[in-house]
């Protein structure tokens, strides 16, 4: 079964057809940039415009960066605040003429993956996938089964967001070299992660 994939970032928008047997995409993914500010309805644009780019006529899976329950939208962190309390799953939806979409959390999707075809499946215990972006993802697992919406990127370090501290955006916005991103500032995270929930 095939559907249409759509990651909503902070700065970009991609989308592909995605194999779902075999967890892989069909064709190569098509990018624009994330419009600035990063509204509802100028977000649902360029969804539209990635979604038209194949002429994909089928059921869309949209994954959006902050807390989604349902279709709804509960935070906003790397995106216009417009955007809490939106239906998602309407707003695409309309803009895509019609066709089926959900909405979920990037991270949530992004683990959900990795525990059907990567180093997640067949784990047992605690297992947590961190995504590293515009901001920190996180997606957390007990036994196989998710627990929706953590937001570990936003677990406090020396009085900051972790996120503002160690995703990707700020190693590239303070241009720090791999070695001091990864040594000072991702390697305190992890540790503080790991810590929480040894």
């Amino acid at each position: 079964m095939n559907v249409f994939g759509v990651d909503i970032g902070g700065s970009g928008i991609k989308g592909a057809p995605v194999d779902l047997e075999r967890g892989a995409l069909t064709e190569e993914r098509h990018k624009v940039l994330t419009p600035q500010p990063a509204t509802p309805d100028g977000v649902a644009g360029r969804v539209a415009e990635v979604v038209e780019h194949f002429g994909w006529s089928g059921p869309i899976g949209v994954t959006f960066p902050g807390v989604v329950t349902g279709s709804t939208i509960r935070t906003a962190a790397n995106v216009d605040k417009g955007w809490i309390g939106v239906d998602a799953a309407r707003l695409i939806g309309e803009r895509v003429g019609g066709l089926p979409v959900t909405v979920l959390n990037d991270a949530d999707a992004a683990g959900l993956a990795e525990m059907t075809f990567g180093a997640g499946r067949g784990r047992t215990g605690t297992v947590i996938m961190l995504t590293l972006g515009t901001g920190i993802g996180s997606a957390l697992f007990v036994d196989g089964r998710l627990v929706p919406n953590t937001e570990l990127g936003h677990l406090e370090l020396k009085g900051h967001d972790a996120e503002k501290r160690a995703s990707a955006k700020a190693r590239e916005d303070e241009e720090l070299t791999w070695e001091h991103w990864a040594t000072r500032r991702l390697q305190k995270y992890l540790a503080h992660v790991e810590m929480l929930f040894s």
